[in-house]
C-alpha cells in the first residue's frame, strides 16, 4: 500500500526549506527521477531523485553527500546494483518525506553509511534486498557486515522500515528475520550489561519508592526546619549571605554545644542545643534516624546527608523507569517532567526532557516514563529549591536567573552548614563527580538490607537466562548483586520489552503504567505524536525486544517444557509457533502481551485469550475436566513443587466443600488437573 501523498513532506531542518518550493511534496511515490529533492537557496536544483549522488550542502552548510552507487564508480567503496539502489533510494527519500519528526542532513548521512553495507551485500550476493527475508544462510552473514559499534542502531532503522511497511510500499527485512538478526547481534557482543533478576530489582526499587513517599509525608516539616536552621545561621552570621559565604567560627554555630560559659550574650547569637532537639520539635527525627541514622549528639549536618541521599533516591528511581543513563539523570532540571495527551489512544503519556550526554544527531532528548517518576521528582525538587535559596544568597557561587526559577534536580550542599565548599565558585552547569550505585547505596547503609540483595539460586538461573555470558566470579549465589546504574538502562528495557519472559507478577504490577507507554512510543515508533525520543534509548527498546523474543523461543524449547501430549506434540507446537503464528506473537510482543503466558502448571502458547480462564482456574488445562489436557499446555518442570502444594492446598479446600455443589465440582476437576500435570512431569 502506497502512503497517502498529502501526507508526505519534506522534514529536513534547514533554513533552505521552503514550503512552497517543488521539492517539499513529491506528487507521487515513489518521486519520478526528474523530481528535485534538493535545491538551494537561489532555486537552482542540485539533485534530483534518480541521481547517483544527492549532495546535501545547502541544508548541512558543509560539503555533505550520499553516493548510491549505481553509476560510475568514483571511489573505493563498492558498488549497489541498480535494482538495490532503486530500493535504497526509495529508503531515503521516506527518511527525508516520510511521517516523524525533523532531522538533519547529517543524521540522513549517518543512517545512510548504516545501511549501505547491507545494500553492498545484497548486491555482491545477487539478491534484491527486499529478498534478504527468503535467504536464511545468506542473512546469516549480515551481522559480519555491519559495524559493530552501529549494529544495534541498524537493527533500529531496520524495525521502522518494517513498521512502516505499508507506507514504504515494501519489506526488507520480516520480524522474523529482524529477530534472527537482533540474536546474532547479541552474539556478537563481548559482553553484556547484566539483567537485575526480578526479586532484587523489585527489592531496591520497593525501597526507593519508600523513602521517597516518606520525605513527602514529612515535605512541610522538612521544609520548616531547613527554614528554621537558615534564619539561626543567618542570624548568628550577621546576614544570610555571611552565613552561606563564610566558614562561621563554631562559637557562633546556632547549634554549638562545646561550652557551658558561650551563651550568646555578648555577641547576640542564640543557640538551640542539640540538632535532635530541632529535629523532634519539627517532628522529623524519626524520619532521618530512620533513613540515616540520628544520634543523640548528632550536628545539624545530619540534615545534608539526609538531602543528599534523597537526590540519590530519586536519580536512581528515575533511571529505573527511564532507561536514562546516570549522567543523563543527573542534568535534568525541576521542569523535566511534562504530560503530552494522546488523542489517538486518549492516554496521557509521561516524558522526561533535558540534555543528552551521547553525540546523536536528530535527538532531542526525551525519554517516556512512568507517572509515578513524579514523586521523585517533586522530592528531589524540594531539596533543590532550598538548597538554591542558599546558593543564590552566596555572592561567591555564581547562580543564574534560570538556575534559580529552574533548578537542576541534582544540587550540591549550599547551606551553611555543608561538609566542604570546595565547589561553591563552580557554575552550577559544572555537574557533581557522578558516584556509583554501589558506593552510594554502601555509604547510605540504612537504605538497603544487604541480605536481601543476596543472590539466590532463582536470582542467578533468571539472569543467566538473559545474560548467558554472566561473570560467575562477580555473580554467584551467596553475593550481594553489586547494583550498577547502567544495569537500570539494561533491565529496565528487557522488563518493558516483555516483563512476563521473567514471570514475576509483581514486576508487572510494578509496570503497569510504563510498560504499555515504552512498548508503544519506543517499539512502534508512533509518530503522530510530537515527541522526539531519545534514539539511544529506543535503539536499546528495540533491540532487547527483539532479543527477548529470541529468548523466550529458545526456552520454550529446551527440555524443562514438556507436553502432556508427548514430544512430537511439542515439536509439532513449536513448530506452529514459530512458524504460523510468528507475526502475531511479534505483535503482541511490542504490545507488551507475550503468546506464552506463564501460569501455575506451566506456559500457554496459545495466541489470544483463553476461553477457559488457565491464568486462575488449570481444570481444562490439566484435562480435570475428563477431556485430554490443553493442546497448547507446556509445563515447565520447575514448577513441579508448586504444583504439589497446591495440589495439597486444593484436597484440604475439598474436605470442607459442601456436597454436590459447584465448589466441589470445580475443586475436584482442579485437583484431577495437578495429578495429570505431576504423572507427566514425574514420568518424564
Amino acid at each position: 500500500m502506497n502512503p497517502e501523498i498529502n501526507i508526505l513532506s519534506l522534514k529536513v531542518e534547514s533554513s533552505a526549506i521552503q514550503k512552497n518550493a517543488p521539492n517539499f511534496c513529491p506528487s507521487t511515490w515513489p518521486p519520478a527521477n526528474d523530481f528535485p529533492i534538493v535545491i538551494n537557496g537561489d532555486g537552482d536544483v542540485i539533485s534530483r531523485y534518480g541521481d547517483q549522488i544527492w549532495i546535501f550542502t545547502p541544508w548541512a552548510k558543509k560539503i555533505t553527500s550520499i553516493n548510491f552507487g549505481d553509476g560510475q564508480k568514483i571511489t573505493k567503496a563498492p558498488n549497489i546494483s541498480p535494482e538495490n539502489s532503486y530500493f535504497f533510494r526509495q529508503v531515503v527519500a521516506w527518511w527525508l518525506y516520510g511521517p516523524g519528526k525533523t532531522i538533519t542532513a547529517t543524521a540522513i548521512v549517518r543512517r545512510f553509511e548504516i545501511l549501505r553495507s547491507m545494500f553492498v551485500f545484497c548486491s555482491k550476493q545477487n539478491i534484491l534486498v527486499t529478498d534478504l527475508s527468503r535467504y536464511p544462510r545468506v542473512t546469516e552473514g549480515l551481522t559480519e557486515e555491519l559495524t559493530p559499534s552501529s549494529a544495534s542502531y541498524a537493527l533500529t532503522l531496520l524495525h521502522d522500515l518494517w513498521e512502516q511497511r505499508e507506507g514504504l510500499g515494501f519489506v526488507i527485512l520480516d520480524s522474523g528475520t529482524l529477530q534472527k538478526l537482533a540474536d546474532s547481534i547479541l552474539r556478537h557482543e563481548k559482553e553484556q550489561t547484566p539483567y537485575i533478576p526480578p526479586r532484587i530489582w523489585l527489592y531496591q526499587v520497593n525501597r526507593l519508592r519508600a523513602c521517597l513517599d516518606d520525605f513527602i509525608t514529612h515535605k512541610q516539616s522538612i521544609i520548616d526546619c531547613f527554614n528554621f536552621c537558615l534564619n539561626a545561621y543567618a542570624k548568628n552570621a550577621g546576614s544570610l549571605s555571611d552565613a552561606c559565604r563564610l566558614n562561621i567560627p563554631p562559637t557562633r554555630r546556632p547549634f554549638f554545644t562545646g561550652y557551658e560559659r558561650v551563651t550568646g550574650e555578648r555577641t547576640g547569637a542564640e543557640f538551640h542545643g542539640h540538632f535532635i532537639d530541632t529535629a523532634t520539635r519539627f517532628g522529623i527525627d524519626e524520619l532521618l534516624s530512620r533513613w540515616v541514622g540520628l544520634p543523640t549528639k548528632a550536628g545539624v549536618k545530619v540534615l545534608s546527608i539526609y538531602f543528599n541521599l534523597i537526590k540519590f533516591v530519586g536519580t536512581a528511581y528515575i533511571l529505573n523507569f527511564s532507561m536514562m543513563r546516570i549522567d543523563e539523570g543527573e542534568s535534568l532540571r525541576a521542569d523535566c517532567l511534562s504530560i503530552e495527551h494522546d488523542e489517538i489512544t486518549g492516554e496521557d503519556i509521561y516524558i522526561l526532557e533535558g540534555p543528552t550526554t551521547k553525540t546523536i544527531e536528530d535527538d532531542d532528548a526525551r525519554w517516556i516514563t512512568s507517572p509515578s517518576a513524579a514523586i521523585a521528582i517533586e522530592a528531589m525538587s524540594c531539596v533543590a529549591r532550598l538548597r538554591m535559596t542558599a546558593a543564590e544568597a552566596n555572592p561567591d557561587t555564581p547562580t543564574t536567573e534560570d538556575d534559580v526559577r529552574n533548578p537542576f534536580l541534582v544540587v550540591r550542599a549550599y547551606e551553611p552548614w555543608r561538609a566542604k565548599s570546595d565547589y561553591i565558585h563552580y557554575p552550577l552547569s559544572t555537574r557533581p563527580t557522578i558516584q556509583s550505585y554501589a558506593s552510594l547505596a554502601k555509604r547510605y547503609s540504612l537504605l538497603f538490607d544487604t541480605t536481601e540483595l543476596c543472590i539466590t539460586q532463582e536470582d542467578i538461573q533468571v539472569a543467566r537466562l538473559i545474560n548467558p555470558t554472566l561473570n560467575p566470579e562477580e555473580f554467584e549465589v551467596g553475593k550481594v548483586w553489586n547494583l550498577a546504574w547502567h544495569q537500570l538502562r539494561r533491565t529496565g528495557a528487557v522488563n518493558m520489552s516483555a516483563s512476563g519472559i521473567v514471570g514475576d507478577a509483581s514486576v508487572q504490577y510494578q509496570l503497569k503504567h510504563a510498560t504499555r507507554g515504552m512498548t508503544r512510543y519506543y517499539g512502534q515508533g508512533f509518530y503522530h505524536l510530537d515527541i522526539n525520543l531519545n534514539n539511544e534509548a529506543r535503539t536499546e527498546y528495540i533491540k532487547t525486544m527483539y532479543e527477548v523474543i529470541a529468548k523466550e523461543f529458545s526456552l520454550l524449547q529446551s527440555p524443562r517444557f514438556v507436553s502432556p501430549h508427548g514430544d512430537k506434540r511439542k515439536e509439532q507446537l513449536l513448530s506452529l509457533v514459530s512458524e504460523k503464528d510468528h507475526k502475531e506473537l511479534v505483535k503482541a510482543a511490542k504490545a507488551g502481551k507475550l503468546a506464552y503466558r506463564d501460569h501455575l502448571l506451566g506456559g500457554c502458547t496459545k495466541v489470544g485469550p483463553c476461553p477457559y480462564g488457565g491464568v486462575d482456574n488449570i481444570a481444562r488445562c490439566g484435562g480435570g475436566d475428563g477431556k485430554p489436557a490443553c493442546g497448547e499446555l507446556l509445563l515447565d518442570k520447575t514448577k513441579a513443587p508448586k504444583i504439589r502444594k497446591l495440589h495439597s492446598n486444593i484436597s484440604d479446600r475439598l474436605k470442607r466443600a459442601p456436597e454436590g455443589s459447584p465448589l466441589q465440582e470445580s475443586l475436584q476437576a482442579q485437583l484431577r488437573a495437578t495429578e495429570n500435570a505431576l504423572n507427566v512431569l514425574e514420568s518424564d
